[in-house]
């Protein structure tokens, strides 16, 4: 089976980078083009200014479905995420260019819900149990689907672009649960994540954005939320002031102007002052702390969702 225009792909690599254009693609970007893209490798090598360059749009996770929409010969496809809600962008999804090395053809098995998520920071898939690794550094919030039984606490997963299954020790995985997450148990998730590089349109235990954070916070728990800010204050419900608690979200936004940065909720309010867990694009990394004055001018509204 070959990819095809029409048809849905997955990811078959760790975490793949979904572009604005192969134009848009700095030479610094080299290690996230491979066909086995080193994403820590390209964030270290990211300086200051070029960790928010607007070339990335978002990030995709192994075993996450596209629907292709063209194949060029240079080696590039033009996809839309479809396990990323963008309404405003595309209502299929979040719509990018990946290099088309970084897809596999839809398995039978892929149609079926997955029934583990990786829980740890950073997991390596391996061709046996305790054997070399095959997939190095698998993240947080990877879905994976279970090929046999436990041995010797590993546990087998299809993987895409693998013909046999690949194993991962049982303690780097939880099964997805059946029951909606508690707001705590989001912000529990996201918190783990704190001090991890801001990357513009990351969406990783690499480095994250702000609306990434929550994204994936809620992937975790097998929750499909909106990728991008404004999209997932629509996808909310606003709060009256001072009813918001922890894992709630706080949406910012300039005068006249759309939503631009989104926070989790770290803490109850008391008075005037608020405090968020967020990917900050000031600090270039994720921080949990009160908001100062000029954030508090910014704020718009608590939501829940």
């Amino acid at each position: 089976m070959e990819l095809q225009p029409g048809r849905e792909a997955v990811v078959r690599v760790p975490v793949a980078t979904l572009w604005a254009s192969p134009d848009a693609v700095r030479p610094v970007d080299r290690p996230a083009l491979s066909d086995a893209p080193d994403v820590p490798a390209w964030v270290a090598g990211l300086d200051h200014d070029q960790q928010v360059g607007d070339c990335v749009l978002s990030q995709l996770l192994l075993g996450e479905r596209v629907l292709v929409i063209e194949l060029r010969v240079d080696g590039w496809a033009h996809v839309v995420a479809v396990e990323q809600p963008a309404a405003k962008l595309d209502p299929r999804g979040y719509p990018g260019w990946l290099p088309v090395a970084q897809l596999a053809p839809l398995r039978a098995e892929r149609q079926r819900s997955p029934q583990f998520v990786v829980d740890a920071h950073v997991a390596d898939l391996h061709f046996t149990p305790g054997g070399p690794p095959a997939l190095p550094g698998v993240v947080l919030g990877t879905r994976l689907y279970r090929a046999g039984p436990l041995f010797d606490g590993w546990l087998p997963f299809h993987v895409p672009g693998h013909t046999e299954p690949l194993w991962v020790p049982e303690t780097d995985v939880v099964p997805l649960p059946v029951e909606r997450p508690e707001a705590k148990e989001v912000l529990a998730v996201a918190d783990r994540l704190r001090g991890l590089p801001y990357i513009w349109g990351g969406h990783s235990s690499h480095g994250i954005d702000c609306s990434g954070l929550v994204h994936l916070a809620w992937r975790r728990f097998g929750v499909t939320v909106p990728r991008d800010a404004d999209d997932q204050a629509e996808a909310t419900t606003p709060l009256a002031p001072g009813d918001e608690r922890p894992g709630d979200l706080y949406f910012f936004a300039r005068p006249g102007r759309r939503i631009h940065h989104v926070g989790i909720v770290s803490a109850e309010p008391h008075g005037e002052q608020r405090r968020m867990l967020h990917a900050c694009y000031r600090q270039r990394r994720v921080v949990e702390e009160q908001l100062p004055a000029d954030r508090l001018a910014t704020l718009v509204g608590a939501h829940r969702f």
